[in-house]
């Protein structure tokens, strides 16, 4: 009689989770998109043209139209799309990205097992002796009376941890969300790592220019200082200028050694992105004049922007995590039911496993609710609310975060074709001034010094023009990170892409 109840609250008990089909806790609905409706106070519909002028073209804004996954290739230079595809493979940060999304996802298929019966099996083999003064315990008539004996008992049993309320699903869901977070900051690494190279890549080519222009600003200097010099012992210059010009040839040098150290520095960090040691940079060398300026900057609308970019996107499931994590301690709260089961034989001999007469089974069913722990999963499910609250702020701040980033860029992107605008025209004004300070000493109405004085002014002129030039490829370049860098179109990168 036992047996058939112990069996029918079994059945019962297995027939009331498999039609419970609601769990604890809210149900995770994704943020709504944006109303805002622009990035900056006045739209933007094109940056300025400085005709002549490498990286001066005009440069649209295209809204609503899709990005790139292979950005980058936009700029025409082979060394820098090969480079970047060799950081993409051989970056051991990018790697690191790659083993933790793995990782998450084999936390989530170990959670979902929860889902299924536990079986175990089990043998045990044990040599007894029994005291003579107690009844012997074997009842086999061919080892009746025996006081040593020995015992074979395989076993196989069974548990089952029916989901009543939820638990296990929203575990499996706070896990899920967990990976899709891990996998988002491994997509932000990705896009990270490839506007890194880009940069690194043109900051060097911009600072090789300014090395080439600055050594050349060095030699004029020196020339001027050996004019002076024969000036002054012929009396024909003061001491005062020889020392004034003294003095600016050694500020002229004192500028070289730190832009030869910070190229030398991008020349190192290239390497160690592309998973390299420093003495293994790339042997090309990046020159500004090689790249191209992409005329056409597609740009995201905002509800676009929340859905693209991979650190939004990240909060999103951080948030989803919450999220389930409230429905995790709601069900901690309620009672928990085991379903077990065993099966198995013992026997005397190995050879009477699974015989007539050695069998032994057993069901049960175990329920357990918390009464009193202190209100330690009252507090525990508060924290939990607390900790969505918390996460749904860091959604918000982030989402203004990406806003903020892509209208700085904008805004920077409008002022680079201004100040490119600006070097340009100081830098034509610089080279009419040397080609009238030239004519002027063949035709002998000025001096060498002021033909020297005129190419110094030249040389730092495009030195400026080169960083004008510079920055509005960096930040062509962020822009294209600012809005999510089209990791949507690479299949390396899109996979489960579905499944948030």
């Amino acid at each position: 009689m036992f047996r058939i109840g112990t069996y029918t609250l079994a059945v019962s008990l297995l027939a009331v989770s498999l039609v419970a089909g609601c769990a604890v806790g809210p149900d995770f609905r994704r943020p709504a998109a944006p109303a805002d409706g622009d990035y900056t106070a006045r739209p933007l519909a094109s940056t300025a043209a400085t005709p002549n002028v490498a990286g001066g073209e005009a440069q649209r804004f295209a809204a609503g139209r899709d990005i790139a996954g292979d950005w980058w290739t936009l700029f025409h230079s082979r060394p820098l799309n090969e480079l970047i595809e060799l950081a993409l493979k051989n970056n051991p940060d990018l790697k690191s990205a790659y083993a933790a999304l793995s990782a998450a996802r084999e936390n989530v298929l170990a959670q979902r097992g929860a889902y299924y019966p536990g079986v175990t099996a089990g043998y045990s083999a044990s040599r007894q002796n029994q005291s003579a003064l107690l009844a012997p315990v074997p009842n086999y008539p061919v080892v009746a009376n025996e006081f040593q004996y020995d015992l074979f008992t395989p076993q196989l049993s069974v548990s089952y941890v029916p989901d009543v309320f939820g638990l296990n699903r929203r575990s499996v869901e706070s896990l899920k969300a967990q990976e899709q977070g891990v996998r988002f900051q491994m997509i932000a690494a990705h896009n990270t790592l490839s506007a890194n190279v880009a940069v690194a890549a043109i900051q060097e080519a911009a600072l090789q220019a300014q090395i080439d222009a600055t050594r050349r600003l060095v030699d004029l200097n020196a020339r001027t200082v050996r004019i002076l010099q024969y000036q002054f012992a012929k009396g024909y210059a003061s001491r005062l200028d020889l020392a004034a010009q003294e003095a600016q040839l050694a500020q002229v040098r004192a500028t070289l050694p730190p832009l030869q150290k910070q190229a030398a520095q991008l020349r190192h960090l290239l390497a160690v992105l592309a998973g390299r040691f420093p003495n293994q940079a790339p042997a090309d060398k990046f020159e500004l004049s090689s790249l191209q300026l992409p005329q056409e900057l597609p740009l995201s609308l905002p509800s676009q922007l929340v859905a693209q970019r991979p650190d939004v996107l990240q909060a999103e499931a951080n948030l989803h995590a919450a999220s389930a994590q409230i429905g995790i301690a709601a069900a901690n709260r309620l009672p928990n039911i085991e379903l077990t089961a065993n099966a198995g034989s013992t026997a005397l001999a190995i050879d009477q496993v699974f015989t007539s007469g050695t069998g032994f089974w057993g069901l049960g069913a175990a329920l357990t609710a918390p009464l009193f722990q202190g209100g330690a999963r009252l507090h525990q499910e508060r924290a939990a609310k607390a900790a969505y609250v918390q996460a749904a702020e860091q959604y918000r701040s982030t989402v203004l975060s990406a806003f903020q980033n892509v209208a700085d860029t904008l805004a920077a992107l409008e002022q680079d074709a201004a100040g490119l605008k600006a070097a340009a025209a100081a830098a034509d004004a610089a080279k009419l001034t040397l080609d009238l300070s030239q004519r002027q000493l063949q035709d002998g109405y000025a001096g060498y010094v002021s033909l020297l004085s005129a190419e110094q002014a030249y040389q730092q002129a495009r030195i400026n023009l080169v960083q004008a030039q510079a920055n509005r490829y960096v930040d062509t370049a962020a822009l294209f990170q600012a809005l999510g860098g089209g990791w949507w179109h690479r299949a390396d990168l899109r996979q489960d892409k579905d499944e948030k």
